[in-house]
């Protein structure tokens, strides 16, 4: 089946920092993911940003709030780690009808390719209704690095990122069809799955 136009998506960007929130420091999570999705991704994009504190049940209602707005895809930066005010897998597993191990087994692998605090991390992904909410990072650098992958010198890839298994995902829970630019992040999908232009 073609597509043309390309598939518009609504994907959901939120960065959780109390600070950020209250303009102690600027937030540097919401153009760090705005900036790399525009570059992986082809289709035309609504980003639905949203800059909140570190409070479980506001992060759940956000996260509620943007599946039901039609975001297929929901992003979030910040809370992830082992400190008392980090609660976003929390919150996110609080809004899950399935989880999505995988994920954050993943980034994690990626983590301790950099550094041995890599293991803190608690990033999670679900799905809740017709969207995958991913938990990333808190820095611009760790976002980018968990999305695409590290690669060699050459180009090669060494440890493939998440952002590969998202579009194939969001095809299997009645998303839109995304597709990525293969020199920032390729897509996979089997082949069946793949449509002809």
């Amino acid at each position: 089946m073609a597509t043309d136009p390309q598939d518009s998506v609504k994907i959901g960007i939120v960065s959780i920092s109390d600070r950020a929130s209250t303009g102690v420091y600027e937030d540097k999570g919401l153009p760090a993911l705005q900036e790399w999705l525009t570059r992986a991704l082809k289709n035309p994009i609504t980003f639905e940003p949203r800059l909140i504190p570190d409070e479980q049940a506001r992060i759940s209602a956000t996260l509620i709030e943007l599946v039901d707005a039609g975001c297929s895809l929901v992003l979030t930066t910040g809370g992830t780690g082992p400190a008392l005010r980090d609660v976003t897998p929390e919150a996110t597993l609080a809004v899950a009808h399935k989880e999505m191990p995988g994920f954050g087994e993943q980034m994690r692998q990626i983590s301790l390719k950099f550094v041995p605090t890599g293991i803190l991390s608690r990033q999670v992904a679900v799905i809740r209704d017709q969207s995958l909410i991913i938990n990333l990072p808190g820095q611009p650098k760790s976002i980018a690095e968990t999305l695409e992958g590290l690669k060699d010198a050459d180009g090669k890839s060494i440890v493939p990122g998440i952002f590969a298994a998202v579009p194939y995902c969001i095809d299997l829970i009645g998303g839109p069809y995304l597709e990525t630019h293969d020199e920032v992040c390729k897509a996979f999908r089997p082949k069946n799955a793949v449509r002809s232009k």
